[in-house]
């Protein structure tokens, strides 16, 4: 599977980004302890995409992304300069008053190179009209056929119009959260969750689906009709 890591400039924490990653791709017990991102994207072939201050990322943990996009007014002078010296990176200077975010571009730049899942950090943070934006951009992926989660510290967040099942052993934090997307979503079932569903109608305005937890080996999600987010959340 194509896999597409995508950079941005909301807030990060690098030992998330390794961890996460490592525990998605298949653990790191042959590199040790000291093994970082950079030894995991390399031997996984991930491909990277700087989206602006992204980039500063890239360069304290020794990544070379493949593209790079963004008017790069918000990274220093010097990071900047680093990366254009280096060969291999393909560039997209945006104008800054455009009508997506440098995310979005990203985000479908990943689809052009024929990405068949992406992955978000950076996509959270103190500026909730980025966060509500980039969760809307999940949307995205969704007409697109393609899965694209947004990842941090401690939630990962994906949208869905087909069911699915979540592994106890994989699942990220404790709890898992449903919310409605679109006005309804129709004829839910939850199976292998604390509060189990049958034949339900998850509708706006409402707090139904909030803070359930995996109490078997999986947890099984099935509806028909309508879009469902579906927020995996640590403490």
């Amino acid at each position: 599977m194509k896999h597409f890591l995508i950079i941005s400039g909301g807030s990060i924490e690098d030992e998330a980004v390794t961890e996460y990653l490592w525990q998605e791709t298949g653990g790191r017990k042959e590199k040790g302890r000291d093994a970082g991102i950079a030894d995991c994207l390399k031997e996984r072939g991930i491909k990277v995409i700087a989206a602006d201050f992204g980039l500063e990322f890239c360069g304290r943990n020794h990544i070379l992304p493949d593209i790079a996009v963004g008017d790069f007014d918000s990274i220093s002078k010097e990071t900047l300069s680093r990366f254009r010296e280096k060969e291999g990176i393909t560039w997209y200077r945006l104008n800054p008053e455009k009508d997506d975010t440098d995310t979005e571009f990203a985000i479908r730049k990943a689809l052009e190179a024929g990405a068949e899942r992406i992955t978000v950090f950076g996509g959270t943070g103190s500026r909730l009209d980025h966060v509500l934006g980039n969760i809307e951009l999940l949307g995205i992926g969704v007409e697109a056929g393609v899965p694209i989660e947004l990842v941090d510290a401690h939630n990962r967040i994906r949208m869905i119009k087909t069911g699915i099942t979540l592994k106890k052993e994989k699942q990220f934090g404790k709890y898992v959260s449903l919310i409605p997307y679109t006005d309804r979503v129709e004829h839910l079932f939850l199976t292998g969750f604390k509060y189990p569903l049958a034949d339900a109608c998850l509708r706006g305005f409402c707090s139904l689906g909030i803070s359930n937890e995996i109490v078997e080996n999986e947890a099984k999600i099935r509806f028909d009709g309508g879009i469902l987010l579906v927020i995996e959340s640590g403490d």
